[in-house]
């Protein structure tokens, strides 16, 4: 469990209701505005720009009406049931449902909701795409096949793509789950060396090197300090 709530952690920041909320209800108009022209693309062009800032206020508002319930399951279903004046908002709208969803223990449901996202939403930015399908494979867990959740995060996992270190950790976690410990192990040490990952997903990867029997790489950073 420490490894997913540390992956979700990571993947979806700007979700969590301690650190988005306080920015979201002063700034919130202006984020959904910066995911409308985003997502939008070239359909911007078709719209006035006080149009949009006045689409953009009005999503914000009703978002933010939504969060003020005082239940995860009430902001669930205010969350549900808020209309969105700027249609290109709705990924907005779906990451803040998913983290809900989870905080009123309901992590089928979230994937669920995450899963719709990803089949009705064909016009949406990839990197929100990407980060949607990596959060519903790890909050669905065994609800989907071992070989289902590898294809998956292989591709999410291709060289260059946005989410490749974190999905390839994914992948470890499959490797482990199915009994494959040499193959964890050696992934995982791939990803302490690699010059992309960041603090927490190194450490991450060499406690679980060391709770499967092995011994992390030594950065050569390190190495020569010492």
């Amino acid at each position: 469990m420490s490894d997913t709530d540390s992956f979700i952690d990571e993947v979806s920041e700007e979700v969590r209701r301690d650190q988005l909320y306080g920015v979201f209800r002063k700034y919130g108009w202006i984020a959904v505005s910066a995911v409308v022209l985003i997502v939008g693309g070239a359909s911007f062009n078709e719209y006035r720009k006080a149009q949009t800032t006045a689409a953009a206020e009005a999503t914000g508002d009703a978002l933010l009406a939504a969060l003020d319930e005082n239940e995860s399951s009430n902001r669930v279903q205010a969350l549900g049931a808020a209309t969105l004046e700027a249609p290109e908002a709705e990924v907005v709208r779906q990451f803040l449902l998913s983290a809900e969803q989870v905080n009123a223990g309901e992590s089928a449901a979230a994937a669920k909701s995450l899963e719709t996202f990803l089949n009705s939403a064909p016009e949406t930015s990839q990197i929100y795409k990407d980060i949607a399908e990596l959060k519903a494979l790890v909050l669905a867990g065994d609800t989907i096949s071992v070989e289902d959740r590898r294809a998956r995060l292989e591709t999410l996992a291709n060289p260059g793509t946005p989410l490749a270190l974190i999905a390839s950790e994914q992948i470890a976690l499959l490797d482990i789950e199915t009994g494959n410990t040499d193959a964890a192990i050696e992934r995982l040490q791939g990803l302490i060396v690699d010059a992309e990952a960041s603090a927490g997903l190194r450490q991450r990867a060499s406690q679980l090197i060391v709770a499967l029997g092995g011994e992390p790489e030594t950065l050569p950073s390190l190495a020569t300090d010492q």
